[in-house]
């Protein structure tokens, strides 16, 4: 596993190409080598190099420079962060001046001094790694930020009085730097609330980075939360910037925080209480100044229990530990939601606002909401598309008030999920919550059974 520097060079003159070679070599440099603009070109379209070092004229044309210039743009459009260091043995200032301007870092004039060209080709190594590594934080904290997210309470669909004081209280934490640990079902909006509290703080204008802890592959963990050097591991061609990087004076959400793995988990609680870490495959310590709000919807208390969860990582996580209310503990809040998702699925489909008729508001209200916000905006979406007229009917809803059940699950605009939770539910209920004879009714496995009840957020009692 090489971590050299690579080094294209590209000149006519195999004397030149031999001399740079034995010169880089011998200073720890790889080194790549072709003759013409056209092989330089597709060298650099396969491969990436730290940087290129061009001769100005080739066969075609012996002194004006022009093959150099045309070959610095076209590396230009292949690689904006290339550095390229130029050479030729025509030197004139206009000629430094086109290549400066055509996109080159510098200009070396042939004989080249030995220790001039080392420190050039250093200088201009350093700097492209400061730039590159700002851009690619620039692009990825631009896929990383949550746009979407509210900045205001008004932007905040909360009339009932259980979100009222949760809000209020996520304002106080706001201005502090303690961590926030937010627990509840699936579906409730935990990640919209960690964004809040992220623009109701001083870090508002920095960086706000989410990092989905079950998404993350066991053996990538340490790469995608504090990053790698190049080299650092077999596909490591590039310096990647972990997420505590890009959440630099910002707040850092660890979201599915129950999923991180056990092995793991010592080398989150390190950066967590000594507020430092090193990016795989470097030994320069960096400051995690960051702002950490994690949320889960399991039972940390029961994994502690059961060994799959440190503890001392627990109370590390939370300081002050919050639950986020079920949607059936919010009815309050179901027809200013439901009417505040109609409008937005009907801008985003140019469609008209449709009506709720008062029988499709007592259904949504009685409906006990499993899948909680998540689920209700799936609703709300389907519904705008299946109503045929300018008013949404508990039909259209495709949900039966009082019992959570799946109208009809031969409605060709249920999603096989849908349909699956619709027989779990009417099973159970059969069944009286008998775990044994509701899985042998179905054909599952217990496991399996119990796999489907997590999925769904059911419980036996259904």
């Amino acid at each position: 596993m090489s971590t050299k520097r690579h080094i294209l060079i590209a000149d006519d003159d195999m004397n030149v190409i031999a001399g740079l070679s034995f010169l880089l070599q011998d200073e720890g440099y790889e080194v790549s080598c072709v003759t013409t603009a056209q092989a330089a070109l597709e060298k650099v379209k396969v491969q990436s190099f730290d940087c290129a070092l061009l001769d100005m004229n080739f066969a075609k044309d012996t002194t004006s420079g022009q093959e150099g210039i045309a070959l610095i743009t076209e590396l230009r459009q292949l690689d904006s962060l290339l550095p390229i260091v130029m050479m030729t043995g025509w030197a004139t200032i206009e000629l430094a001046v086109d290549a400066m301007r055509s996109g080159a870092q510098d200009f070396v004039q042939k004989p080249w001094d030995n220790e001039r060209l080392l420190h050039t080709l250093q200088t201009h190594i350093t700097l492209a790694q400061s730039q590159g590594l700002n851009e690619r934080l620039k692009q990825q904290n631009q896929l990383l930020q949550q746009a979407a997210h509210p900045q205001l309470r008004s932007d905040i669909v909360a009339c009932s009085q259980p979100m009222q004081q949760l809000l209020t209280q996520l304002e106080q934490l706001a201005q502090s730097d303690m961590s926030i640990l937010l627990t509840g079902d699936n579906g409730t909006g935990k990640s919209m609330l960690a964004a809040y509290v992220h623009r109701c703080s001083a870090r508002a204008e920095q960086p706000f980075v989410t990092a989905n802890m079950g998404a993350i592959v066991e053996n990538l963990f340490e790469s995608e939360m504090f990053g790698h050097v190049r080299g650092a591991f077999t596909d490591a061609k590039a310096a990647r910037a972990g997420r505590f990087e890009m959440a630099r004076h910002g707040t850092l959400f660890l979201d599915e925080i129950a999923n991180i793995p056990l092995s793991q988990q010592a080398k989150l609680l390190s950066v967590l209480e000594e507020r430092k870490f090193e990016a795989v495959g470097s030994s320069q310590s960096q400051v995690a100044d960051v702002r950490v709000i994690s949320a889960t919807n399991g039972d940390l208390p029961a994994q502690i229990q059961a060994g799959t969860f440190r503890q001392d990582l627990y109370y590390r996580l939370n300081t002050v530990e919050l639950r986020v209310p079920s949607l059936r503990e919010r009815v309050e809040d179901i027809t200013p939601l439901t009417e505040h998702f109609l409008r937005q699925f009907a801008a985003k489909y140019n469609k008209p606002v449709p009506q709720l008729s008062e029988a499709a508001q007592v259904a949504l209200r009685h409906y006990d909401w499993p899948g909680n916000i998540r689920e209700l905006r799936h609703v709300l979406e389907r519904a705008l598309f299946v109503c045929r007229a300018a008013q949404i009917t508990p039909d259209d809803l495709a949900i039966t008030a009082g019992d959570g059940v799946v109208a009809n699950v031969d409605d060709p605009n249920l999603t096989l999920d849908e349909i699956e939770q619709a027989v779990l539910r009417q099973r159970l209920r059969h069944h009286q919550g008998n775990a044994s004879e509701t899985a042998r009714s179905l054909g599952l496995s217990r496991s399996g059974y119990y796999r489907r009840l997590a999925k769904f957020g059911l419980a036996e009692h259904e």
